[in-house]
C-alpha cells in the first residue's frame, strides 16, 4: 500500500503513509543489535492456544488469568463481513481472526480453537460467551467447502490458474482445505456435540482420503508431517474414530517410526521440498508435543513412545518452565517462508503433558477434547476435589529425573504471565508471540 500510494505521487511525510511507516516499529524486534520485522502478529491464536493449555494443565475453569484471557477473546470476535462474505453471502458474521486488526479475514484455524478455549472458561458473563461461540460456529459450518473440508480464509478457493499469472512469484496464491484445518474445525464440532452428522462423516471421509501412504498427514500451517498428524488424529478420535481404526494405527505407526534417539520428534523445513525429510529433524518441544498428542488420544499413552516423548520434554525443560526452540516450527507458506511462534514451545508441551498426565495417573480420566465445555460459573465447585484445584495432577510422578507434575505447574506459572502480557495499544517493540 506504501509502494503504490507513493507511485501515486503522495510523499512519504503525507499523513496517511507516514502513519502506515510509524506503524512498522509495532512490528519490529530489536535485539543483539540486530533489527528484525515480524510479518505478522498472533495474539488471537497465541491466546487461545494458552488458555486451553492452562486448562489442560489443571487450572481452575473460573481462574482469573482464564477469565481474562476469555474476555479479551470476546472483544475480539469478527462482527462486519469480510471478503470470505463473497462466496458465502448467506452465511452470518462470527468468527475470529488471527492478528490484532483483521476484521476481513476470521479464519477457520482460530475461530475453531477460539470457541474450544472459551468452553474451558467459567465465565461471569455466560451468556455472552455462549452467543459468541454459537456465532462462531454457524461461521465455521457456513465456510466448509463442497468436499466437505475446510481451507483457512475462503471456501471453495482452489483455483490453479492463479499459479500461472506471471507475477504469482510467492506460492500460496489460493486457500484450497488443509488436513490441519479441517483436524480442528472436526475437532471443535465433535466436541459441541450438536454439529450435523453428515458434515461430520464428510470431513472424516475427506481426512481420510488424504492420509499419505506412510500414515501421515500434510501439515500447511505447521511444520509439517508431524503437526498434520499430530493435529489430525485427535480430531477423528474425538470424532468418535476408535484408536484400533487403521487410519489411527498407521499414525501412530508413522510417528513412532520417527521418533528421535533422544525420545523427542522434531521435523526440518525443508521436508516441503523433499520428501525423504519428511518426520526427519532435530527434536523439537513443539513437534515432540505434537506427536504426543496424537499417541494420547491414540490410547497410547502408556507406551514406550510416549514415555518417552514426556522423558525428553522434562530433561530439556528450563528452569522457568520454558523450552529452547531456535527452529522454525510455523509455516506460513510452504517453501517460502516460515514462523517461530515463541509460544509454540510453551503451549504445546503443556497441553501434551497435562493430558498425558490424566491419562496414566491411577484412575484418571481419559484425556478430553475440551474438559470444560459449556461450564457454567456455579458449576465449578462441583468439578473441584478436596484441594480446591480442578483436575489437578496427583504428586510425585515422576519420568527421568524431572517430576512431571512440577514440571507442569512451573510451565503453569510462566504461561500465566505471558498469556495476557500484550494489548491493542501502540507496542515499541514486537511481541514474544510470533515472528
Amino acid at each position: 500500500s506504501i509502494i503504490a500510494l507513493e507511485l501515486r505521487g503522495y510523499a512519504l511525510d503525507h499523513p496517511v503513509l507516514a502513519r502506515a511507516i510509524s506503524g512498522w516499529e509495532g512490528f519490529t524486534i530489536r535485539r543483539d543489535g540486530m533489527r528484525m520485522l515480524e510479518a505478522c502478529q498472533s495474539p488471537v491464536w497465541d491466546t487461545a492456544l494458552a488458555t486451553i493449555a492452562l486448562s489442560d494443565a489443571g487450572v481452575a475453569a473460573d481462574d482469573e488469568h482464564l477469565v481474562r484471557a476469555a474476555t479479551w477473546l470476546l472483544g475480539e470476535e469478527v462482527t462486519v463481513r469480510g471478503d470470505w462474505s463473497v462466496r458465502r453471502p448467506e452465511v452470518p458474521t462470527g468468527g475470529w481472526s488471527f492478528e490484532f486488526e483483521n476484521d476481513s479475514y476470521p479464519d477457520v484455524d482460530d475461530t475453531a480453537e477460539v470457541v474450544m478455549a472459551l468452553r474451558r472458561v467459567a465465565h461471569p458473563d455466560h451468556a455472552a460467551l455462549e452467543a459468541a461461540a454459537a456465532r462462531g460456529i454457524a461461521w465455521l459450518e457456513g465456510m466448509v467447502s463442497a468436499d466437505g473440508a475446510w481451507g483457512a480464509f475462503d471456501a471453495d478457493n482452489r483455483r490453479q490458474l492463479l499459479y500461472e499469472i506471471p507475477f504469482s512469484d510467492f506460492g500460496a496464491v489460493i486457500d484450497p482445505p488443509s488436513a490441519d484445518v479441517t483436524a480442528h474445525a472436526l475437532e471443535m464440532l465433535a466436541d459441541e456435540r450438536r454439529a450435523d452428522p453428515q458434515r461430520m462423516e464428510r470431513a472424516i471421509a475427506w481426512l481420510r482420503n488424504e492420509q499419505e501412504p506412510d500414515g501421515a498427514w500434510y501439515g500447511r500451517w505447521g511444520v509439517n508431517y508431524v503437526y498434520g498428524t499430530g493435529a489430525v488424529v485427535p480430531a477423528l478420535v474425538a470424532a468418535g474414530l476408535r484408536p484400533d481404526d487403521p487410519a489411527i494405527v498407521r499414525a501412530v505407526e508413522f510417528l513412532e517410526l520417527h521418533q528421535n534417539d533422544d525420545g523427542g520428534w522434531g521435523e526440518d523445513i525443508r521436508s516441503y521440498d523433499d520428501p525423504t525429510l519428511r518426520g526427519e529433524g532435530v527434536s523439537t518441544a513443539s513437534q515432540t508435543a505434537w506427536a504426543l498428542l496424537a499417541l494420547v488420544s491414540a490410547g497410547r499413552a502408556g507406551s514406550q513412545a510416549a514415555r518417552r516423548g514426556v522423558g525428553f520434554l522434562t530433561r530439556t525443560q528450563r528452569a522457568d518452565g520454558n523450552w529452547d526452540e531456535p527452529w522454525y516450527t510455523g509455516t506460513g507458506f510452504p517453501g517460502d517462508f516460515y514462523i517461530n511462534y515463541h509460544l509454540y514451545r510453551l503451549c504445546f508441551p503443556v497441553t501434551a503433558l497435562g493430558r498425558w498426565l490424566r491419562a496414566v495417573r491411577p484412575g484418571g480420566a481419559a484425556p478430553e477434547t475440551a474438559s470444560a465445555s459449556r461450564i457454567q460459573p456455579d458449576a465449578v465447585d462441583r468439578r473441584r476435589g478436596a484441594s480446591g484445584d480442578a483436575r489437578r495432577p496427583s504428586q510425585g510422578q515422576r519420568f527421568g529425573s524431572a517430576s512431571v507434575d512440577d514440571l507442569a505447574l512451573r510451565s503453569r506459572s510462566s504461561a500465566r504471565s505471558r498469556t495476557l502480557r500484550r494489548r491493542r495499544a501502540p507496542r515499541s517493540t514486537g511481541p514474544e508471540d510470533g515472528t
